[in-house]
């Protein structure tokens, strides 16, 4: 992640990149309704729960492909964009986990990433500083590990189809863990070298 923003480019709440942000956040409980509905009874669900999230996945490459293009970032978007991304990866850890598919290990190690974040996050709000823009190691890193949520989901089975589910999905899940940690401890420095300097401005 970067301290440095793009530029606002526009005010405008109702965009089509902003609508596609809304509605990838609309999918989160359903995504999460979805993967959880035989935990409780209902029928698995899994083909539609994938459906949804790689729908999420397509709207996220579009909007902020079509907010550059069309000259429609907004500061509304900035928030949308990482919020729905973060809350796609919480609502799947804890679908995938509570369904034991995912070992708690690696949901710990990806929650304390996130907690990490949010202390960087309170430091610059209190220093003044807006909130950070994604960058491309970040989204590497999450990209990564949405194409390993689905691959694991598509494990749970005993087909050769879930085996070889299961190979690609953790290495993706590898990679994935393993460049959002990087992204973070980068985030880390950046902050630390910004409140360096306010120390030495003061």
């Amino acid at each position: 992640m970067e301290v440095q923003e793009t530029r606002v480019q526009t005010d405008r709440v109702l965009t089509i990149p902003n609508i596609l942000s809304m509605a990838r956040l609309a999918g989160v409980p359903l995504f999460l309704w979805l993967i959880l509905l035989p935990e409780f009874g209902g029928p698995r669900s899994d083909g539609w729960a994938l459906l949804v999230l790689m729908l999420s996945g397509v709207s996220d490459y579009l909007d902020g492909k079509l907010a550059r293009r069309w000259n429609q970032v907004s500061s509304l978007g900035r928030l949308l964009d990482p919020a729905a991304d973060r809350l796609y990866i919480l609502s799947t850890l804890l679908g995938l986990t509570w369904r034991e598919i995912l070992p708690l290990w690696l949901t710990a190690a990806l929650l304390a990433r996130e907690l990490m974040l949010l202390v960087m996050v309170w430091i610059l709000r209190r220093r003044g500083y807006p909130p950070p823009q994604v960058n491309f190691l970040g989204k590497a890193a999450t990209f990564n590990l949405m194409y390993a949520f689905p691959l694991l989901l598509l494990s749970d089975g005993s087909t050769w189809l879930a085996s070889l589910a299961a190979v690609f999905g953790w290495a993706f899940a590898g990679w994935g863990t393993t460049l959002y940690w990087w992204a973070g401890i980068l985030y880390v420095v950046q902050v630390r070298r910004l409140v360096k300097a306010d120390a030495a401005a003061d």
